[in-house]
């Protein structure tokens, strides 16, 4: 691909198996031991794989209980509040809560991509549970399906699991698009765990003012 950007540094794990069915192979690695998933968790993350498609997942820990990250994650309607390659977005079909709405996204420059147009599919505030598809736009990442989920870490974290299913686009191998793929997630994810441990600790901090004032 003619861009990938720079790898971040290691804070989030790779989970689960990787299937290039470009490539007939798999490929296995573990969660990390002191965050084990659960099957239904897991089961969530299982995503059909069909010729030429290549999947992946990403976890990430942060400092922050659920709550706080899932008041960010579930904004359908403003991905950009944490997804450092969205410029802007529209909803244009739907609430942008309700499952079927649709929103066109701008990137940022430098992607090999333009405009992504992304379908809701579900979105569960009590399981917290987000889940997208790519239905248009201009880019290489064709039938792009996404699931995130959260759950509790210790007494005040959070984990966060994303998954993906993509078509490896002609010219590259499965190789090639998971690299590119898991490096965009690891990204937003690590921007996530920033906004959401910013929020949390405000959140805090007013709390713990509002109590001295009293």
């Amino acid at each position: 691909m003619p861009y990938i950007p720079p790898s971040p540094p290691p804070t989030t794990t790779m989970l689960g198996t990787t299937k290039h069915h470009h490539h007939h192979q798999q490929q296995q690695q573990e969660a990390p031991p002191s965050s084990p998933l659960p099957d239904s968790v897991c089961r969530l993350h299982e995503h059909p794989v069909g010729p030429d498609q290549c999947t992946s997942s990403v976890v990430q820990s942060i400092s922050a209980p659920v709550p706080a990250v899932w008041s960010v994650v579930r904004r359908f309607d403003q991905p950009q509040s944490y997804k450092r390659f969205v410029r802007s977005c529209h909803v244009v079909l739907g609430r942008g809560d309700d499952v079927g709405s649709l929103r066109e996204v701008r990137l940022v420059s430098g992607l090999p991509a333009a405009t992504s147009t992304e379908r809701l599919e579900i979105l569960d505030d009590e399981l917290h549970v987000l889940s997208f598809r790519v239905v248009g736009g201009e880019h290489r990442l064709a039938n792009y399906r996404s699931v995130t989920t959260l759950h509790p870490c210790g007494p005040h974290g959070t984990t966060v699991v994303e998954s993906y299913v993509v078509d490896v686009p002609p010219g590259n191998t499965g190789e090639d698009t998971r690299l590119f793929v898991d490096t965009i997630v690891r990204c937003n994810l690590q921007s996530l765990k920033r906004t959401a441990e910013a929020t949390a600790a405000a959140a805090t901090a007013t709390t713990t003012t509002t109590k001295q004032q009293q």
